[in-house]
């Protein structure tokens, strides 16, 4: 069984979760998420309590507001630190848990200390706790199938994002390769421009350029083959 909460004091609203008893923290430590940040009272006996981050957000970079609720929810889930003042939470993301098999049921520790931060909380605060307790649900969810399909939905997200990056590639690959091959086509076109305008002027060295003035041309002028005078004999 695992105890659901939705916290508002954030927008979208923030997922949090809890199990019942020591027995179902061990299933929540073994199927937790990357995406899970994992609260628990210091040196104190607690519910393991996690929040599960949206893409982008960090667990570094939690707000106050949310970090409060949190804290709270913590504290109000020891017997112990329920009663007492000025206690510390302790939260570390989930891929740094670490679960030796020489450890009690729900007992855990840390991977890297240096990735672990404290909240500290003052008193209890009823407003807090009651805001959050009327957003619980009661679930029965397979811990293990839904850490699979996250897993498979991740994997697919990826070669999506992989083959579209190969796509872009290849059309930059081949934009780059016609712009080349344009320029070389340019190129051959003016070679063959210049080569052409060579012979040009080859030829009409060899064979005149067809707009020589002959002195034999002045003959012609004035010659009407007799037909305007016919014209005027008519008229």
């Amino acid at each position: 069984m695992v105890l659901y909460f939705t916290s508002s004091v954030v927008d979208p609203p923030a997922t949090i979760y809890m199990g019942k008893d020591k027995f179902e923290n061990e299933d929540l430590i073994k199927h937790g998420w990357p995406e899970d940040v994992w609260f628990h009272a210091d040196k104190l006996s607690s519910a393991h309590v996690y929040l599960r981050l949206k893409p982008g957000q960090s667990w570094e970079t939690i707000p106050q507001p949310l970090l409060d609720d949190l804290a709270q929810l913590c504290k109000a889930n020891s017997i112990e630190g329920n009663k007492k003042d000025n206690i510390a939470i302790i939260y570390t993301p989930w891929a740094n848990l670490l679960k030796r098999g020489d450890m009690a049921a729900g007992q855990v520790t840390y991977k890297n200390p240096k990735l672990v931060k404290r909240v500290h909380v003052v008193e209890r605060l009823n407003p807090i706790v009651n805001r959050l307790n009327k957003t619980k649900r009661i679930t029965y969810p397979d811990l293990y199938q839904l850490r699979m399909e996250r897993d498979r939905e991740e994997k697919r997200e990826r070669t999506m994002a992989a083959n579209k990056q190969k796509a872009e590639e290849r059309k930059a690959a081949e934009e780059n390769r016609l712009l080349k091959s344009g320029k070389g086509y340019a190129s051959m076109l003016a070679t063959t421009a210049t080569k052409g305008k060579s012979k040009s002027r080859g030829c009409d060295e060899l064979f005149g350029d067809g707009n020589d003035n002959d002195d034999d041309d002045d003959d012609d002028d004035g010659y009407t083959g007799g037909r305007g005078n016919d014209i005027d004999d008519f008229f």
